[in-house]
Order: C-alpha cells, then sequence, then structure tokens
C-alpha cells in the first residue's frame, strides 16, 4: 500500500471540472437541411478544425444560414477532497458530484485560493481502477494543495480554429475547447460578438443566442469579447490563463448580457488597450499618447480584469473570478460610446443606467480587488492638454437612476451575496451613487471593502452607500504555505502562526474601510481582526493618506464582533509606516457614527479622532487603543472655498479651544487654480479662520450636512484696510445654476450678526483683532443622506479687497483670550451599555480622575476624584491616592493613600506597596494638595508606564499598569491648577503579541 495523505477543502471552496465526451457534431440550416444536402462548397468540416463556411466559395455569394451543435459533456462543479499517495506520485480527487466522460490523459488545472493566482496548477487524469464514481486520479503530488480550488478540464477536446463570419440569423457555440486562440491584435479573440445589436428577443432571436460550456485556455487574446452586441448569454465557460481581460464588454453600448456560471483564472496583461497593460508595458507602449507624454501606470493602465464590464447593465450570476493581475470584476464606465460604438448612446448613459443583476458572484486570488466599481476611460484622443491615449483608465462616478436620467428616481445598485478572499489589496472597491451591499463575504483580504462616494462631493448628492447582514474575516485558517511565491509570509492571527499576508508583514489589514460617505453599515459580523504589536490590524479602519471629506454621518449599527478583541475593533491611525505622518486633512477629520453602541459600548456616540478639538467637548472619552475619542454633539461640515490665493494653509479653531487649531492643507493639491477646506465641525458653535499666507481674496462657504435653521459663528482673519462684498446664494449642482438669496450688510454692533435672515445678513468687522465676522444658517431643508438642501447647496461668498504688501493673516494671538469661550456640552453624553447586556467577555471600563484647585477671591481650595464605572471616589488628604482595580473583570480591589511626607520621608511604603500587587492590576493615581515633584517615590510612576522624561507638576492624574508590559493605555497628565483624564479600558486586559 502506498502512504497517502488527505487533504480536505474548506466548505466554501468551490470546485468547477468541465469534460468533453467523444466528439460529435452536426451542420444543418434553420430549416433543419442538413449541410451535405445544401450544396454549399463547405470550406472545413473536420474534428481538428470545426466547421466553415466562406461565402467566397459560392456561386451565388452566400452560405447558408447554419446551427452548428457540438455534442460535447455538461458542466459540473463539485466540490473535492485530495488524497495523496506519496509513493506512486498521485492524487485522488474525490468529488462531490459524479464526473462524466472523464478519461486518462485529459488535463485539469486548480485554482489558487492564496493571494498569489500563479499558484494555480495543471495536473494530467490518470487511469484509476480503484476509483469510486465520483474519484479521479491525477499524476503528481498536489504541492499546493491546502490553497488550491476549482479543477477544470483543459484536455484537447474540439479546437475551433476559425473565426465565424458576421451576418448569422442565429448562434448556439456550445461544447468546445479553444486553445492558443487569439492575437494581440485587435478583433482576434477566441469568441468575438461583433457590432451585432441584440441578439436575444428583442433582436428577434428565438431562442436567443448563447455561448455555453466552452474551456478557453491559453489563450494569446482574451476569452469572450462582446462588442456592441445585447442580450447575449454567456454560460459555463471558462477562461485559463490569457493575455488581457477575459470576459470583455468593449465600447459602453452593451447591455443585457449575461454571464453565468462562468469562470475566469491566470488572466494575465496585455497590450492591446492602457487598461490591459502593466506597468512596464504602460511606459513603453506610448504610439498612441501625445508627444511628451509620461506614464503614471498605477492610474492611466494596470487594470488587467477577468471580467471587464464597460456598461453596468449586464448581469453577472455565479460566477468566479479566480486570479488576475490586477482585478477580478470591473464596472467601468465610457462617458460616450467609443470606437465603432460611436454615438450609440447620449453622454453620461453608462454613468447612470441601472445595475443588472450581480448575485452569487466570488473573487480571489487578485492583486488590486475582487471588484471595482469606479472610473471610466479616456474617450477623447491624445492632444496637447490631455497627453494620455485614447482609453486610458481616467475617473468617472456612478449614479443609478430610473432610465438612466439624473432628474428621475433613483435605483440603487444590487450586489448579493458576493464572496471576495485572498485579494491582495481589496476583497471589493466600489463608489457611488447607490451602491448597496447584502448577504456578501470579505475574507483574508488586505481590505475586505471600502465604499467611496466623493472626495469633495457625492456625484449623486442623496446618495449613499451601505453593507448590510455580511461578514467580515480578518485572517481565516487558511494559512496559506511557505513556498517560494508567497513573497510575504509572516506571523498572523491571535496565535501568531505563521500565514501569507497580503501586502507587507506589518500591512494594516482592515475589515471595513470608512472613506466619504454617507455609508450605512447595519448587521454585519467581524470575525478575527487581531492587531499586533507592530501591525495594526482592525476591524474599522479609515483610508490611509487621505486628503478627502469625512461625513459625520457615516452611520454604523447592529455590528458583531467575533474573536475580535474590543482593542481591534477600530483604530484612526498614528504617524508611521503606511500611515505616513498623518498630516493630511483626510486624517485629521474621520469620525463615524455608533448608532446603537455596538462598537464603542456608547449608543448614539461618534467615534473622532482623538485629537480633532473642532469635535470634542469636556465630557468626550478617550479611547487609547483606537487613538479615537467617543463624543456626542451636533456635528456637520463646512467646505471653505478659497481662490486668489489657492495655495495657503487653513488654521481653524474652536472658540471653546483657542489652543488646539487644526491645520488644514486642502483636498486639491497647490497648484490648483482653487483651494477646498473640508473640517467637520460642531454646530452652534464659534470659530474663527486664519492663514499661514495673506487671505484670499475670495472665500466662499459651503453649508454641508446642515439641517434647516443649524448654525455657526466664524471670524475670518484679514488684513487691516480691508473691505468686503458679502453675499449668500444657493448653487444647485445638478443644473450648475446659482441663485443668489441674500446681502450681508456691515453692522457696527457684533451682537447684530445674530439677527440675520435670509435675505439681509449682517457681518461685523472688527479691524483691531483683523477679524470679520459673520454667521452661517441653513434656511432649507434636507433629504436625509444629502450634504445640501433640497433646494441646492447654501453658500456665503466673500469677496475682499486687500491692500498690497499685507502680511499673513494670522490673528490668533490678537482674537484669544478675547474671543474664548467656555466648553459647553449641548448633547449629553450617552450612558454605556451594562456589560450584562453586552454578551461579550470583553467590555470598557470607563474611569474619569481629576486634580484640580479653585479659588474663591483669596480662598483656594483642592480636590481630586475618581470616578470608576459611575461611582465617584474623593480624595481625602493630600499626596496621592491610588486606585487599584482588577485588570481581569475590571472590579475596584482597594483604595490606598500615601501623605506628602511619606513620598518625601518614606518613599519605600509606596514602592513596597505596588511590589505587592497582583501582576494584571490597573492603578489609577491622583494628586491633591502641593505634591512633591521629585525624589525616590517617582519611580514607581516608572514601574507603572509612565514615562520618565515628563516632569511632575502640582496637580497629577495617573493611569497605570501594574505587570510585564505597558498597555498603549497607559497615561499621565501633569499641571500646575488641574490635572485630568477620562478615557475607557480594556477589560480583561491582553497583552498584544508582537510581530
Amino acid at each position: 500500500m502506498g502512504k497517502k495523505r488527505k487533504i480536505v477543502h474548506p466548505p466554501s471552496a468551490l470546485v468547477a471540472l468541465m469534460k468533453f465526451l467523444q466528439f460529435a457534431k452536426n451542420a444543418e440550416t434553420h430549416n433543419g437541411i442538413p449541410s451535405n444536402q445544401t450544396g454549399d462548397i463547405i470550406h472545413r468540416n473536420d474534428k481538428d478544425y470545426g466547421f466553415v463556411c466562406l461565402n467566397k466559395d459560392q456561386a451565388h455569394g452566400f452560405c447558408h444560414n447554419y446551427r452548428v451543435r457540438f455534442l460535447c459533456g455538461k458542466l459540473v462543479r463539485p466540490q473535492a477532497s485530495i488524497s495523496i499517495d506519496m509513493l506512486s506520485n498521485s492524487s485522488i480527487l474525490e468529488l462531490a458530484d459524479q464526473p462524466e466522460g472523464w478519461g486518462s490523459g485529459d488535463r485539469v488545472v486548480v485554482a489558487s485560493t492564496d493571494f498569489s493566482m500563479h499558484q494555480a496548477e495543471e495536473f494530467t487524469l490518470l487511469p484509476c481502477t480503484t476509483c469510486k464514481p465520483n474519484q479521479v486520479k491525477v499524476q503528481g503530488g498536489w504541492c499546493l494543495a491546502i490553497q488550491s480550488e476549482k479543477p477544470i478540464l483543459v484536455s484537447p477536446g474540439l479546437l475551433l480554429r476559425a473565426p465565424v463570419e458576421r451576418g448569422f440569423r442565429a448562434v448556439h457555440i456550445s461544447g468546445m475547447e479553444l486553445k492558443h486562440m487569439g492575437q494581440q491584435t485587435m478583433g482576434h479573440y477566441p469568441v468575438h460578438f461583433h457590432m451585432n445589436g441584440d441578439v436575444d428577443e428583442r433582436g428577434g432571436y428565438d431562442p436567443p443566442t448563447s455561448v455555453s460550456d466552452l474551456s478557453i485556455h491559453h489563450s494569446f487574446s482574451r476569452c469572450v469579447t462582446i462588442h456592441a452586441s445585447n442580450g447575449l448569454l454567456v454560460k459555463d465557460v471558462v477562461g485559463y490563463d490569457t493575455l488581457g481581460h477575459c470576459f470583455f464588454t468593449e465600447d459602453g453600448p452593451e447591455e443585457r448580457n449575461t454571464f453565468d456560471h462562468c469562470l475566469g483564472l491566470m488572466v494575465r496583461a496585455g497590450t492591446l488597450l492602457p487598461s490591459d497593460r502593466d506597468s512596464k508595458m504602460c511606459r513603453y507602449i506610448t504610439e498612441d499618447s501625445y508627444p511628451g507624454y509620461v506614464a503614471n501606470p498605477r492610474q492611466d493602465c494596470s487594470a488587467t480584469s477577468t471580467f471587464w464590464i464597460a456598461n453596468p447593465n449586464n448581469n453577472l450570476i455565479n460566477c468566479a473570478a479566480a486570479g488576475s493581475e490586477e482585478t477580478g470584476f470591473w464596472f467601468i464606465f465610457h462617458h460616450v460610446p467609443t470606437g465603432p460604438s460611436e454615438g450609440l448612446y447620449s453622454p453620461g448613459h453608462t454613468e447612470h443606467i441601472p445595475m443588472g443583476h450581480f448575485t452569487n458572484n466570488r473573487a480571489h486570488s487578485n492583486y488590486r480587488a475582487g471588484i471595482i466599481l469606479d472610473h471610466g476611460v479616456k474617450t477623447t484622443q491624445a492632444n496637447d492638454k490631455d497627453k494620455r491615449p485614447f482609453l486610458s483608465v481616467v475617473g468617472a462616478r456612478y449614479g443609478p437612476h430610473q432610465d438612466a436620467d439624473p432628474f428621475k428616481p433613483r435605483v440603487p445598485a444590487l450586489i448579493h451575496h458576493f464572496v471576495a478572499y485572498k485579494n491582495q489589496d481589496h476583497g471589493a472597491w466600489l463608489r457611488g451613487g447607490d451602491v448597496w451591499l447584502d448577504d456578501c463575504q470579505f475574507a483574508d483580504n488586505g481590505i475586505g471593502l471600502t465604499l467611496a462616494s466623493g472626495g469633495t462631493f457625492p456625484d449623486d448628492d442623496g446618495s449613499h452607500q451601505q453593507v448590510k447582514n455580511s461578514l467580515f474575516v480578518g485572517e481565516s485558517d487558511n494559512r496559506g504555505m511557505p513556498v517560494p511565491d508567497n513573497r510575504i509570509w509572516g506571523p498572523g492571527g491571535a496565535d501568531l502562526t505563521g500565514r501569507t499576508l497580503p501586502r507587507g508583514i506589518d500591512f494594516p489589514i482592515r475589515g471595513m474601510q470608512i472613506y466619504d460617505g454617507p455609508i450605512n453599515v447595519q448587521n454585519c459580523t467581524f470575525r478575527k481582526y487581531t492587531a499586533l504589536d507592530g501591525r495594526h490590524t482592525s476591524a474599522f479602519g479609515f483610508r490611509l493618506n487621505n486628503s478627502w471629506q469625512s461625513c459625520p454621518n457615516n452611520n454604523i449599527t447592529d455590528v458583531i464582533f467575533d474573536h475580535v478583541p474590543i482593542t481591534s475593533r477600530v483604530f484612526f491611525g498614528e504617524p508611521g509606516p503606511w500611515f505616513n505622518k498623518m498630516q493630511m486633512d483626510g486624517d485629521k477629520t474621520t469620525i463615524f457614527h455608533d448608532m446603537d453602541g455596538s462598537v464603542s459600548e456608547y449608543p448614539g456616540a461618534f467615534l473622532v479622532k482623538e485629537d480633532n478639538w473642532l469635535l470634542r467637548h469636556p465630557d468626550c472619552i478617550d479611547v487609547p487603543d483606537w487613538k479615537a475619542a467617543i463624543c456626542s454633539g451636533n456635528y456637520a461640515q463646512i467646505y471653505v472655498q478659497t481662490r486668489n490665493p489657492a495655495n495657503q494653509n487653513m488654521h481653524i479653531v474652536k472658540d471653546e479651544y483657542p489652543d488646539r487649531p487644526l491645520t488644514l492643507e486642502g483636498a486639491l493639491g497647490k497648484r490648483k487654480h482653487y483651494q477646498q477646506f473640508q473640517p467637520v465641525i460642531s454646530l452652534a458653535k464659534g470659530y474663527t479662520i486664519h492663514w499661514d499666507q495673506v487671505a484670499p481674496t475670495e472665500v466662499t462657504i459651503w453649508l454641508i450636512n446642515f439641517n434647516r435653521d443649524d448654525w455657526i459663528n466664524v471670524g475670518l482673519c484679514y488684513p487691516q484696510g480691508t473691505t468686503f462684498t458679502v453675499i449668500s446664494d444657493i448653487h444647485n449642482r445638478l443644473t450648475k445654476q446659482t441663485r443668489k438669496t441674500g446681502v450681508f450688510m456691515r453692522t457696527t454692533q457684533r451682537e447684530k450678526i445674530n439677527h440675520s435672515r435670509l435675505a439681509r445678513g449682517y457681518y461685523y468687522w472688527e479691524e483691531d483683532t483683523g477679524l470679520l465676522f459673520l454667521k452661517v444658517k441653513a434656511h432649507n431643508d434636507r433629504e436625509q443622506f444629502a450634504f445640501c438642501s433640497i433646494k441646492g447647496c447654501e453658500r456665503v461668498k466673500i469677496t475682499a479687497f486687500i491692500p498690497k504688501g499685507s502680511p499673513p493673516s494670522n490673528c490668533m494671538a490678537q482674537a484669544y483670550p478675547k474671543h474664548a469661550e467656555l466648553p459647553v456640552v449641548d448633547v449629553p453624553m450617552p450612558r454605556k451599555i451594562p456589560n450584562a447586556r453586552l454578551h461579550s467577555p470583553e467590555h470598557f471600563l470607563e474611569v474619569r480622575l481629576e486634580s484640580y484647585n479653585t479659588r474663591f477671591f483669596h480662598i483656594k481650595e483642592d480636590f481630586a476624584f475618581t470616578v470608576v464605572n459611575s461611582r465617584k471616589l474623593y480624595q481625602p488628604e493630600d499626596g496621592v491616592q491610588l486606585t487599584i482595580i482588577d485588570g481581569h473583570d475590571g472590579k475596584v480591589v482597594e483604595r490606598k493613600g500615601f501623605r506628602n511626607s511619606i513620598l518625601q520621608g518614606i518613599p519605600a511604603q509606596l514602592h513596597n506597596y505596588i511590589s505587592g500587587l497582583r501582576d494584571g492590576s490597573i492603578v489609577l493615581m491622583t494628586s491633591k494638595g502641593h505634591l512633591v515633584t521629585r525624589g525616590p517615590w517617582t519611580k514607581a510612576l516608572e514601574r507603572l508606564g509612565a514615562d520618565k522624561s515628563i516632569k511632575l507638576n502640582d496637580k497629577l492624574a495617573f493611569v497605570g499598569f501594574k505587570g510585564s508590559f505597558h498597555p498603549d493605555w497607559v497615561h499621565l497628565e501633569v499641571g500646575t491648577d488641574r490635572a485630568k483624564i477620562h478615557q475607557v479600558l480594556p477589560v480583561p486586559v491582553i497583552q498584544k503579541m508582537k510581530l
């Protein structure tokens, strides 16, 4: 007996096999007359070449219309387990379904289920007298068996080597093998439907035209090309090892075509179109570009896809994209039809037409993404203004509407039961418009899902993206194997087991990447996302190096975390690898709404960047592990557009926190003729705006996500001697029309700006500080997901006449403390969900520590207290007070005070006390009175995790930890008059494993 090893694939693995029975065919006219009785001269009719009738060979100039039937085996896609015979160098595939007509010598290919498509393997079928009916034997060991799936028969069968001529009445191509077909020249593909119009019932074809049960492999150009043809059924077709887009719709007018149960794998770059080309080709194939063109491969090219869909009104059902150099499914947009299809639809048709059915598809082993819905192709020839070649990849936006008319109701693009795994960058990148996902699964992707709208505005204002009832898995049990093709191998998961990794050993794996907005995430489960010390894995994350807007109406509800440490639920980013300096505008303004508290445990709270003081208030709670704060409030956005100049940085200051300005660089780069700053702000507050250069002469403030009667007060810095014209208007972004609504008049009383009305407002010019004050207020209702009102975008436009030679317009030193305000909590913080209702072994422990003094005339009093889970504990004596919490269950163990005399005279008492604490203890410390700031006692702080470089002061608040490691949430605050810490701690306290 040979030594055998059996490997069983996970249930999610799709196994597909295709086999052709013994060749048989017939050709007859549509009237049923056999080809040998028609009198036509048949050019070729044999097994090796196929059936060909040429018009030029006929005396009367035309062949009859033939239908050709190829009688071959049916497609089956059984799952398989694999037994490997080590001694005989063979493997047994045990199939879930019985194969039909398979024979010795046939070839099968097995697709990769790891990140690299190149792990696909080919095998030869061997005789097997001992095999059961549902088993086959293949030659060779299964060196990648754990990752492999989808055996597909590619053995010799019928080889079609000639094209089908145009002018058909009906074509039904079935049961064929197409090998070594196509050329890297336009129009030469294995299967090509060219300018056929409607080929279904709408075009009079009954039954409709179809292509089914084909094995297309080792193709020199594409698999199936549909060009200006509609209603074609492509079913049970496999494309393997091809150059350029495999299943390809060409010019944009192709609609109502259906790809059903099709599979593509090992799709490599080709040369025909910029989107086919890889980076090297993009740089060297430049014949169609304008002189002086410098390629940007990741933008202009590098889009090789298994399914290239140039019009969303097509159907993809039960299809698999099992490995491409770039992307599995790519929905791309032609603003106008290109090539021979020019004029077949009006401009913008494909950007607005509703999507066909996209159901039960999967994508894996792709480099860029499993699916992309974004971008377009350049529909103009290269010229001196745009040197890129014709059909280069460019930007585009999708907003589906009824009848492709943006003035009619929206029709959501529905993506149902999509599965994406082992894609190196994204499982899915989808930009809309209304793009809604339901019952989808994302596993082992660098980033599971990104939903995008627009970096400045959603092009289809009022739309939103959403994902519901879906599963996200960070690192599954499919760990891969350390073979040479896996360049990135390292520890992962909760147990640090070796595995293949998507981008880099320290790449921050994310499940749901929040970007732009508005988005909804509802009833989704996140499983097996575990951050390491050195790799910021998280269930929720944000787009890296982001300069664009972040919408406060990004809503999350009914989320479940399974094998996700509470510290790995969210990560807002920090300077370092992959995140860079975190200095771009979008990096600083991230936010989302935790509607039911299923993320933060605080229902209705907002999660904001920890250092964004435009959004914070005194009761916000820090989450150090997430680099975030849990806050409450009414939030919106303002877009500040500037001209003349447009290359300055903007500093915006909330009057309640004048020492915490937010500096923004602008979203558009420094070479544009205008700039746009896009901060999220707290409503009903005052702000001042300053510049690092002279103020711009034109400033337009857009009110974004303002509801009716929402307002803020703004003071803009200008040089002395400046005069102003200030108006309000409404801009309709769909019709491109602007309507003036009011004029702002100058007032000498600042309070009068609060009495502004729609038609007449007031501005106050405070020349001694250099601040122009006005109140900006929304006067119209807004739909739920719209950025602007139902009448358009409400704006205030300031035109300034600035004296020449004026200095930079930074008035902060003059504005504050004159215009500083005491921080006020307008929206009370929500109460934390009780631990008993969390159904989780982990929870947050809320702690608040304050040490401060008060003065009433000449009387000074000191206070200090600690709050643990709403229980307030005052410090009775001067010195330091320690509150000890069990790090395993979050319960207060004991309290202990050490007077200043002990700290100064017998510091060993404090050291001995800390030494006696159990490892895993959380230590909260406050000070009262005039603290002893030097001496041996301060070493106790270092033992509990404090940075030894911090200099102490009278007031101290400290959260420390007794143990063999120092968690990220260890925090020390000091001050002359006040020290405060308000944060949550993860319980139980668990050490992050090192990368």
